[in-house]
């Protein structure tokens, strides 16, 4: 097995309804079971609510929802919680959660296997969906890199609204 290029990074594949997310390996804290969140009043339908993890309480978003890929994502059975580390800093909200289909799965991220996609045949210069900063072909597996400043952003407005 040969060791990965200094260039290499370990990556995460995330299942969410809809689509699949590549993030850093680093930007995970925990994969947890669903269960169903607290409620919070007068929160947008992709905030489904909050957590409870290590003594934090964390809002828990609906990638899907929030992005527009699948209005309808809801949690089952079926589904996990990762919680990400977020990166503005902002000592209120060191984590938040994102609902998933599954567990994520480990990937080494190349150069050689990283492609920017345009999707759907598209003009590349057309905006991506609300949280979604690039859309990209790994190993021509499609995948989309979230957005984490503008979902962190998205949540801490829902929350002061």
């Amino acid at each position: 097995m040969n060791a990965p290029a200094i260039s290499d990074i370990r990556g995460v594949l995330i299942q969410v309804e809809g689509a699949r997310l590549l993030l850093p390996n680093a930007t995970i804290a925990e994969v947890l079971s669903y269960a169903d969140p607290e409620p919070v009043e007068g929160a947008p339908g992709w905030l489904l609510g909050s957590i409870r993890w290590r003594g934090w309480q964390l809002p828990l978003a609906s990638f899907a929802r929030l992005s527009g890929i699948a209005p309808g994502e809801a949690g089952d059975l079926g589904s996990k919680v990762v919680v990400l580390k977020t990166l503005g800093g902002d000592a209120h909200l060191p984590y938040v959660a994102l609902l998933t289909r599954g567990f994520p799965r480990l990937v080494t991220v190349s150069r050689d296997s990283l492609v920017v996609d345009a999707g759907d045949g598209g003009d590349a210069s057309e905006a991506p969906p609300l949280g979604v900063k690039a859309r990209v072909l790994l190993n021509d597996e499609a995948a989309l890199v979230p957005d984490v400043d503008a979902i962190e952003a998205s949540i801490r407005d829902a929350l002061a609204a």
